[in-house]
């Protein structure tokens, strides 16, 4: 056992270690194993195997950190919405997460969540409740789930859009033009049907 393998088994972050090193890896565009992330991290190439069965148990691992920092980011220093423009500062805020770490994003996204990962499993429901929660404060009447599904699949869409280069833009600032512009124009459209059919 190596002198840095043996001092993340001290502090208990053998597992942490190895998602630092592949997260930083992933991030960086390098390729990575179980075997390089344990040579990444300092550790014997038998160490992975104690915490992942395989890359896959990894990188749902990865996705599901992903999903947690993605929530915090759309958490931490707001208070929930309750306004249309606040959904439209969670979707800008979607789509900055997108921009700014794009390799874990399609890796969160680029498949099904693994059930048999409970870590992902309970990352994806905790941000699909914070999204029909949100639809539900602010839309009281509406139908919240699938007004979350509608709102989450139009933040993504355009995500990828702009990923993709399918949607330039020059600026973080015309980017979130973009993104408040067309969850405006969503809602403005429901509000007019809303309209329509009230008794």
């Amino acid at each position: 056992m190596s002198t840095s393998e043996k001092s993340g088994y001290h502090h208990g972050d053998l597992r942490a270690a190895l998602l630092t090193a592949a997260m930083g890896m992933l991030e960086a565009g390098e390729p990575f194993s179980l075997r390089a992330v344990a040579r990444e991290a300092g550790v014997s190439t038998a160490a992975p195997y104690r915490h992942f069965a395989d890359r896959d148990a990894l990188e749902s691992a990865l996705a599901a950190q992903g999903l947690r920092d993605l929530r915090a980011d759309l958490t931490e220093g707001r208070d929930p919405p309750a306004s249309p423009d606040d959904l439209g500062d969670l979707a800008v805020a979607y789509v900055a997460f997108a921009l700014r770490r794009p390799a874990l994003f399609r890796l969160m996204f680029g498949n099904a969540c693994d059930e048999g990962s409970e870590e992902r499993v309970k990352a994806a429901a905790e941000i699909h409740d914070l999204l029909r929660l949100a639809m539900a404060r602010v839309f009281p009447a509406g139908d919240a789930e699938g007004l979350a599904a509608a709102g989450w699949a139009l933040a993504h869409g355009l995500a990828f859009l702009h990923l993709d280069g399918k949607l330039p833009a020059r600026s973080d600032e015309e980017v979130a033009a973009h993104v408040r512009a067309a969850l405006a124009a969503i809602l403005s459209v429901r509000s007019v049907d809303d309209a329509y059919i009230a008794p």
